[in-house]
């Protein structure tokens, strides 16, 4: 490191350039006439608390707007609701024949056997492909 510092000393010192007064006078001024420029921490916003109870009623108002519009366009059940002959909903009964796996061998031996099923089954897939095409 300490060649490239010396290398780059001599190359500074070998450069020849003349500078008019006053390119070297407005260098100076811009140099010297930059302050850098405080940095303002933005603190906590704070809102009044006038917000937080606008914010309260615009919810319970909108709240209440909502179960009217509800409660007006729901019909009252009439007396002939009753009478109508609804039937109730009956929903199916599933039977769930479930029964417990059983393993005939080890899990490795299950995972290979699934393996050559699926090597057998890509061979065959193939092989029809190859008869269409």
């Amino acid at each position: 490191m300490d060649k490239l510092a010396k290398q780059l000393r001599e190359d500074a010192d070998q450069i020849a350039c003349n500078i008019s007064p006053e390119l070297d006078e407005r260098i100076r001024a811009s140099l010297h006439g930059i302050t850098p420029k405080p940095v303002d921490k933005p603190g906590p916003a704070s809102r009044p608390a006038a917000f937080w109870w606008a914010s309260s009623l615009t919810g319970v108002a909108a709240a209440v707007a909502i179960i009217a519009v509800v409660n007006l366009q729901a019909p009252e059940p009439g007396p002939e609701a009753a009478n109508s002959g609804a039937v109730p909903l009956i929903l199916p009964t599933i039977k769930w024949n479930t029964e417990t796996a059983v393993l005939t061998s080890p899990l490795e031996q299950e995972i290979e056997d699934l393996q050559s099923d699926l090597k057998k089954a890509e061979e065959a897939v193939r092989q029809d492909i190859d008869r269409l095409f």
